[in-house]
């Protein structure tokens, strides 16, 4: 499990015995103000293969959006949440190769907010459906409904192969991170 690095901006004061064995060290934290977003921004995080790395990519994609200014509970920020935790279900659960991680990854920039869940299982490739489809899945399934919700709610969406040589996929969607943030119909 990947460990959390918070910058020495954002650490709790440590306290304890000073060189000496008496008194308390206290460590001063300063306070950041927010800043304005950068023209560009990254984040990526590998995750088991596994419905509890799925849940970790969902809760660890939810921090950073906070952190980026998005705050928590805003409808952006659940929608984004909302896909980012389909997307990484789907990857662990079709997309599964023992030993191999799943890679999630959201880039923003140029207004837009990109977010990418690669696998290592190139050979099953999933078919977006098109944005406009009424029915997505017959009422009694139980499945087949995610790749739909996430085209419905993303501005745009869709699946290449890794780059880099890497093997696997890469599913993506996209958001307009401006004033303008809802999704195309």
């Amino acid at each position: 499990m990947p460990m959390t690095h918070h910058p020495p901006s954002h650490r709790p004061p440590r306290s304890g015995p000073t060189a000496s064995g008496t008194g308390t060290l206290t460590t001063a934290t300063a306070t950041v103000a927010p800043t304005a977003p950068s023209p560009h921004r990254t984040f990526a995080v590998r995750v088991p293969s596994t419905p509890r790395g799925a849940r970790q990519a969902r809760q660890t994609a939810a921090l950073r959006l906070h952190l980026w200014g998005c705050p928590r509970g805003s409808a952006p920020h659940e929608l984004i949440v909302l896909v980012v935790g389909e997307l990484a279900a789907n990857a662990v659960t079709h997309g599964y190769v023992p030993g191999r991680c799943v890679l999630v990854r959201m880039v923003e920039s140029a207004g837009r907010l990109r977010v990418e869940v690669s696998d290592t299982r190139g050979e099953r490739l999933p078919v977006l459906p098109p944005r406009d489809t009424a029915e997505v899945s017959g009422r009694d399934e139980e499945s087949g409904r995610g790749l739909a919700l996430v085209a419905a709610l993303s501005d745009a969406c869709g699946v290449r192969p890794r780059g880099g040589g890497a093997p696997g996929k890469t599913v993506w969607a996209e958001f307009i991170t401006g004033a303008d943030a809802t999704p195309a119909p």
